[in-house]
């Protein structure tokens, strides 16, 4: 029984961490995605690139 009973805990924790993995995924692309627009809007601003929505 106890054999049973690890072999699903280690079930359940690999698609825990296979969920995890694509939610940061899709979290990375979007931060992606944010930062590029940022970079576009950025040298599209008339003080010639200027002017930043960010800082760091």
């Amino acid at each position: 029984m106890v054999p049973l009973l690890l072999v699903l805990l280690l079930a359940l924790v690999l698609f825990g961490a296979g969920f995890a993995i694509k939610v940061l995924w899709w979290v990375a692309v979007a931060v992606l995605v944010l930062w590029l627009l940022g970079f576009v809007m950025r040298s599209a601003t008339p003080g010639g690139g200027r002017g930043r929505w960010y800082r760091w």
